[in-house]
């Protein structure tokens, strides 16, 4: 009997539903736990034999597998998939009996359908392992964030036979100071093509060999991928980045203000107008009035009133006080204090007189005047006490005049010098970013100094020359350094020298390694990626 539903058969809605049922027959339906389960049985008669082609049409035996599918309404779905095994007819082939293969539904050794697989790969590559994972619970077969990082492994990489265009090349760290990597990138499209195991100059030669049709290459200013660029494309036109040229430049821009850094300390510390001076506190004296007394409330106060009141009634009948603290079940000394007070305020009442005496309070009268003087410092205060005959500690008078600092005014913190980073910094920055201050804080260290006044200058021209892409007039701006007295800028030079095409096309052409750092840093920061790049990229 076939039951309709909505005008569709069992098996019209089956190839809606589950396209990739179609092909094989579905005994039973049924639930187990929180799972669906599918029964279903192949019925094909006549196979091909992976091995060598051959198609046969003898079945021996057959055998369940059991494949994890995509949820359905948010449940597990099992497949139990009954397939014959066949014969191959063929005797020189290896293969002497092989599975039938479901198209669409199963893969030879796979334990999840076509379907949860491609579903598992999409949830790897948009988020990754740990929160790939935690959605494959929910929408797929919920698997492990290490199963999702070997199913990344296995997609297989798109086939590059001809080299991009422009290719932009920079390394990055799998782990810091031992094994590196190279990352190879598309700058026309922005994504990445390529993964080379490390950052050696015949890596990157041999890769370039076999993918011509590069004409530019982004790279830093590191030796090895020059030397690799030229070996590998010869006639491509290498750009060194302009951000690492302005940073090897700062570097020599620090070095420079370091060796004249003694201008620095004559340089005014703050061109703002001085603020008032803040009027001295009162001055302490030792006759100072003693608080006002204070009574005490509470459940504490309440039981000590009616102490009193029960050992002043019983020693109005002519207890004496050892009955009176065996009555009241207290020690003898207690009853001798509640007897002696006329009244439960003297227990209640705290007037700071009854305190213990400190050691320091005979030199008291000399610690105020000293204070009162201005000498506030406790180090000072414990030498000065010592010489006097009194052998003290410096944390003791600390903990003695605690109380008294409440008295004495801050003292306005002092601007601190500034430092050859921050000087360097001054030298680096547009102008228009810097405040009024640090403007003229710096137009005093270059009056100072003209080696760094020479300095100065070299580093706007440099600068305009990056911006406006003015790459011809860099021999000019290297002789103009040549002739000044600055040895760390000549080190700059001699390495832009060296790399001197490059560096041309760096402030010439538009294209920079701003996208490949992009890459580089996804690598570093995304832990999932960055494990699915130390998969791809470890020797297997």
């Amino acid at each position: 009997m076939i039951a309709c539903i909505c005008g569709l058969s069992i098996k019209e809605l089956l190839a809606v539903l589950f396209p990739h049922l179609a092909s094989v027959r579905v005994d039973q339906v049924f639930r187990s736990c929180a799972s669906v389960r599918v029964r279903a049985r192949t019925e094909t008669a006549e196979a091909e034999c992976p091995g060598c082609g051959t198609r046969s049409r003898r079945r021996p035996s057959q055998y369940e597998r059991r494949l994890s599918d995509t949820a359905v309404g948010g449940q597990e779905l099992l497949i139990h998939l009954r397939v014959h095994r066949f014969l191959c007819r063929n005797d020189a082939c290896s293969k002497q009996t092989f599975a039938e293969q479901v198209p669409g539904l199963t893969v030879r050794y796979g334990r999840r359908s076509v379907g949860a697989t491609t579903a598992l790969h999409a949830i790897a590559l948009a988020l990754g392992g740990r929160a790939g994972a935690r959605l494959a619970h929910r929408l797929a077969p919920a698997v492990s964030r290490m199963t999702l990082i070997r199913l990344i492994r296995q997609i297989p990489e798109p086939a590059v036979q001809v080299g991009p265009r422009v290719l932009g090349v920079d390394d990055f760290a799998l782990r810091r100071g031992h094994t590196y990597g190279t990352v190879l990138i598309d700058l026309v499209t922005g994504r990445p093509i390529d993964v080379l195991t490390d950052r050696a100059a015949d890596t990157l030669a041999a890769w370039l060999k076999n993918h011509p049709g590069v004409e530019i290459i982004c790279r830093d200013r590191a030796g090895g991928y020059a030397d690799g660029a030229s070996r590998g494309a010869p006639d491509a036109i290498q750009v060194a980045d302009r951000w690492h040229m302005w940073r090897n430049l700062g570097d020599a821009i620090e070095r420079t203000v370091a060796r004249h850094r003694d201008h620095l300390r004559d340089l005014p510390l703050n061109t703002a107008p001085a603020e008032p001076a803040t009027s001295p506190g009162p001055a302490l004296t030792p006759a100072d009035p003693e608080p006002l007394p204070v009574l005490r409330t509470g459940p504490f106060a309440d039981q000590t009133r009616q102490r009193h009141a029960a050992v002043h009634d019983l020693l109005a009948h002519g207890h004496d006080l050892r009955s009176i603290a065996r009555t009241l079940g207290v020690a003898r000394n207690t009853v001798r204090k509640f007897a002696r007070a006329a009244s439960p305020e003297e227990l209640l009442v705290n007037t700071g007189t009854g305190r213990r005496p400190r050691l320091l309070d005979d030199h008291a009268p000399y610690l105020l005047r000293r204070w009162n003087e201005g000498c506030t410092n406790a180090a000072q205060l414990s030498r000065e006490l010592r010489e006097r005959g009194y052998l003290v500690q410096s944390r003791a008078v600390r903990d003695y005049v605690r109380g008294w600092r409440s008295t004495v005014p801050a003292t306005p913190t002092r601007p601190a010098r500034p430092t050859v980073r921050k000087a360097a910094g001054w030298l680096l920055r547009n102008p228009a970013h810097l405040t009024a201050d640090e403007h003229h804080q710096l137009n005093a260290l270059t009056r100072a100094s003209p080696p760094l006044a020479a300095l100065r200058r070299h580093i706007s021209a440099f600068a305009v020359m990056m911006l406006d892409r003015q790459g011809h007039r860099l021999e000019s701006w290297m002789n103009a350094v040549q002739a000044d007295d600055l040895p760390e800028l000549h080190s700059f030079v001699t390495g832009l020298r060296r790399d001197f095409d490059a560096a041309q096309a760096g402030l010439t052409m538009h294209h920079s390694s701003g996208p490949v750092e992009g890459h580089v840093n996804r690598i570093i920061m995304w832990n999932p990626i960055c494990q699915a790049m130390c998969l791809w990229i470890t020797p297997r």
